[in-house]
C-alpha cells in the first residue's frame, strides 16, 4: 500500500511564499513521476508541476517562473516552493505519485489561501 502525506500550506499575503511537502511511503517503484495538482472552487483540477525520478521538470504556464518543484529520492518526498503568490493561486493543492501500470496515488490535499 502506498500513502502520500502532505504538509505545509496555509494563509499568506499576496507576494508571499509558501512551501508544500509530500512524503510517499510503501511499495514505491523506481520509475515514477511525482507532482502537484490544484483545484480552486468551481474549477477543474489543474496539473501545475511534475518531476521525474531523474529530475526533469515541467510546469503549467500559470505558475512558471514563480513555483519550483523538487524532490528528494532518498526520502521519496516532493516539494513545491511557491513564490510571488497571487490571490488566483488560492486552491487545494494535491500531490501525486504516478507509477504507471503500478498505479497513481494522491495526497490528502492542502489548502493554500492567498489573501490580504
Amino acid at each position: 500500500q502506498v500513502q502520500l502525506v502532505e504538509s505545509g500550506g496555509g494563509l499568506v499575503q499576496p507576494g508571499g511564499s509558501l512551501r508544500l511537502s509530500c512524503a510517499a511511503s510503501g511499495s514505491i517503484f523506481n520509475n515514477n513521476v511525482m507532482g502537484w495538482y490544484r483545484q480552486a472552487p468551481g474549477k477543474q483540477r489543474e496539473l501545475i508541476a511534475a518531476i521525474t525520478k531523474a529530475g526533469s521538470t515541467s510546469y503549467a504556464d500559470s505558475v512558471k517562473g514563480r513555483f519550483t518543484i523538487s524532490r528528494d529520492n532518498a526520502k521519496n518526498t516532493v516539494y513545491l516552493q511557491m513564490n510571488s503568490l497571487k490571490p488566483e493561486d488560492t486552491a487545494v493543492y494535491y500531490c501525486y505519485l504516478n507509477m504507471g501500470t503500478q498505479g497513481k496515488y494522491w495526497g490528502q490535499g492542502k489548502q493554500v489561501t492567498v489573501s490580504s
